[in-house]
C-alpha cells in the first residue's frame, strides 16, 4: 500500500510540471545537477515591462491584466507565463518573482531558513528604523515583522519558549471561552426580526478579535463587549487604525508607489498612522504593566506579556504591540471565511455540531474545518523571501537578492495537490492515506498558511486556540445560514470580505 501511495503522489507531481510545462514549454524540470545551460535572469517569462514603471500599464483600462486581483491575477499569470513568473520592480521597487511550483518553493523555503529575510511592510520598517530613530529611539531591536538576520534571531529565539510551548497556550482555554460566551451572547441580543445582525458583521467579529488577542497579549479584558463603548474610545480606535493600517500599506508596499523617492500623501497618512497606532498600543500595554508591578502571581498564571516581562521588558513591549495589531485583522476574516464556508456547506456544517454537542476530548473535526476554509479561502495569498544567493529554479538562474512569492493560495486550489479542489472537504485532513483526498498526498509545499520554518507564524498557537474555542460557541448555538450572492473577497494584504454580510444566526 504504501508503495502505491508513493506511486500515486509521483504521478500527480508528474502531472503538475506536465501540466506547467504545456502552459508554458520554456520551462523545464528544476535541478540543481541537471546538465542544461541555466537560463538567464532576462529570460524568465512574465509581462513585458517599461523602465522604470515595470508593468504598471498591463494593470490600466486596456491592459491585460486590468482589474485582475488575487487569485485570479495568480492565475491568469499561471496559465499565461507557467510555473516561474517575472515582475519588474517599479518606482525602485524590487524585482519580483512568482513561484506556482511546490518543489521551487521548498527549495527556497528550506535554503532560506536559517536566517530567513521576509520582507513586506517595508513602510513600516521605515518608519521604525528610520523615522523613529531620527526621533532619538536606539532601541536594538523594532520588532519580527520589521527585523530580519541577527537582530531578528536574537528576538525570536527569546520568546519562542513563552509563544510555542503547547502547555502556555491551553492555558488561555477557559478565559476564551468566557470571551467566546460573551461574544455569543452579544450575537444573540444583535440580531433583528430575521435574525440577521444589525450591526456591521465585520466590526463586531473584529471586536471579538480583539477581546480575544488583548485577553492573551496583555492578561486582561478590554471590555470591547460594552454596548456603550464610545466610537472614540481606545478599543474602537484601535480596530480602526488596524484595518487603516492594512490598508495604507497595501497601497505603498504592494503596489506602485514613488515614496520611495518622494513622501506621497499617502506615505506621510502612513508614518501618522504608525506612530498613532504605536502609541495607542503603548498606552494598552502601560497600564497593563502598571497593574502587573501590584501583583505576584505563579508562573503558570502569567499572561505572555508577563512572561516576557520576565525576560526583557521592551521585548514584551515590542512583541504586545505586533500582536495587538497583526492578530486582530488576519484572525477575523478567517473567522468570517469560515461561517461563510459552513453555512453554504450544512452538512459539514451539522456534523460539525454533532462534535461539538459531544463534547470530546479532542475535537479532529473542528480542527480539519478551520484548516480547510483556510486552504480555500486564505487570509493570505501566500509568502515571501528575499533570496540570499544565487538559485537554479526550474532552469532559470535566480539572483541574489530578489523577492521571490510563493503563491500557496493558488496551489492550494491546483487539483494536482487537492483534488476537488474548490470544494469545502473539512473530511481530507481526516481520511486514510488510501483515500484519494488524503491531504498528505500533496506537496507539503503547496499549503502553508502560516508560513514555514524558523520564520512561521510566531502567532499560530494562539490563533488556532481563539478559532476553536470561538467557532464551538456559536455552532453550538447558532445555525449559521447565508442568504443571496456568494460572498466577495476584496483581495489585498488582507483579503477581506466585502459588505453585505447575508449571514443568518438561527438559534439552534
Amino acid at each position: 500500500m504504501l508503495v502505491v501511495n508513493l506511486f500515486k503522489h509521483t504521478q500527480k507531481n508528474i502531472l503538475c510540471l506536465r501540466s506547467a510545462s504545456t502552459i508554458n514549454n520554456n520551462a523545464v524540470n528544476n535541478s540543481e545537477t541537471t546538465t542544461q545551460p541555466l537560463k538567464t535572469w532576462e529570460e524568465i517569462p512574465g509581462p513585458p515591462s517599461l523602465p522604470i514603471i515595470g508593468e504598471i500599464h498591463h494593470f490600466l483600462p486596456g491592459g491585460s491584466l486590468y482589474k485582475l486581483e488575487g487569485y485570479n491575477l495568480q492565475n491568469h499569470l499561471y496559465k499565461t507565463y507557467g510555473p516561474i513568473v517575472k515582475m519588474k520592480g517599479h518606482f525602485g521597487g524590487p524585482d519580483v518573482v512568482m513561484l506556482f511550483d511546490a518543489e521551487s518553493s521548498a527549495q527556497i523555503l528550506r535554503a532560506e531558513n536559517n536566517s530567513p529575510k521576509r520582507p513586506g511592510f517595508m513602510s513600516l520598517e521605515y518608519y521604525r528604523k528610520v523615522v523613529k530613530r531620527k526621533k532619538g529611539h536606539s532601541d536594538k531591536y523594532t520588532g519580527l515583522i520589521t527585523d530580519h538576520g541577527q537582530e531578528w534571531r536574537e528576538l525570536r529565539s527569546a520568546i519562542n519558549p513563552i509563544m510555542l510551548q503547547p502547555k502556555s497556550i491551553k492555558a488561555y482555554n477557559e478565559a476564551l471561552d468566557e470571551v467566546a460566551q460573551d461574544m455569543v451572547a452579544r450575537m444573540k441580543s444583535l440580531r433583528n426580526e430575521n435574525n440577521m445582525i444589525k450591526t456591521k458583521f465585520s466590526e463586531e467579529i473584529n471586536l471579538w478579535s480583539l477581546e480575544s488577542i488583548g485577553l492573551i497579549a496583555l492578561g486582561v479584558r478590554l471590555n470591547s463587549f460594552d454596548f456603550n463603548l464610545p466610537m472614540d474610545s481606545p478599543v474602537r480606535k484601535l480596530i480602526k487604525m488596524v484595518h487603516e493600517f492594512f490598508a495604507v500599506a497595501d497601497i505603498l508596499d504592494f503596489k506602485p508607489s514613488i515614496w520611495r523617492f518622494y513622501p506621497t500623501k499617502t506615505f506621510k497618512r502612513a508614518m501618522k498612522l504608525y506612530d498613532e497606532l504605536e502609541n495607542l498600543n503603548a498606552e494598552f500595554i502601560k497600564k497593563t504593566v502598571m497593574r502587573l508591578k501590584t501583583e505576584n502571581k505563579p508562573d503558570d498564571e502569567k499572561s505572555v506579556l508577563e512572561k516576557l516581562i520576565d525576560v526583557d521588558e521592551k521585548v514584551a513591549v515590542l512583541i504586545a504591540s505586533d500582536l495587538l495589531f497583526a492578530g486582530v485583522d488576519t484572525v477575523a476574516n478567517t473567522m468570517i471565511f469560515i461561517f461563510y464556508l459552513l453555512a453554504i456547506n450544512p452538512d459539514k456544517q451539522n456534523k460539525l455540531r454533532e462534535e461539538v454537542m459531544n463534547k470530546p476530548d479532542r475535537r479532529p473535526y473542528i480542527k480539519a474545518c478551520i484548516k480547510e476554509a483556510m486552504r480555500l479561502m486564505p487570509v493570505a495569498f501566500g509568502n515571501l523571501r528575499e533570496t540570499s544567493r544565487e538559485y537554479n529554479l526550474l532552469g532559470y538562474r535566480i539572483p541574489k537578492n530578489v523577492f521571490v512569492i510563493i503563491c500557496h493560495q493558488h496551489m492550494a486550489l491546483m487539483e494536482c495537490h487537492y483534488p476537488r479542489p474548490h470544494e469545502y472537504i473539512p473530511e481530507r485532513w481526516l481520511v486514510d492515506k488510501d483515500d484519494p483526498l488524503y491531504y498528505g498526498n500533496a506537496h507539503p509545499f503547496a499549503f502553508s498558511i502560516f508560513g514555514y520554518g524558523a520564520r512561521g507564524c510566531i502567532g499560530r498557537r494562539l490563533a488556532e486556540l481563539e478559532m476553536e474555542v470561538f467557532l464551538a460557541r456559536v455552532i453550538e448555538n447558532f445555525q449559521i445560514q447565508w442568504l443571496g450572492e456568494p460572498i466577495k473577497v476584496r483581495q489585498s494584504v488582507v483579503n477581506y470580505v466585502v459588505e453585505p454580510f447575508n449571514f443568518i444566526f438561527k438559534d439552534v
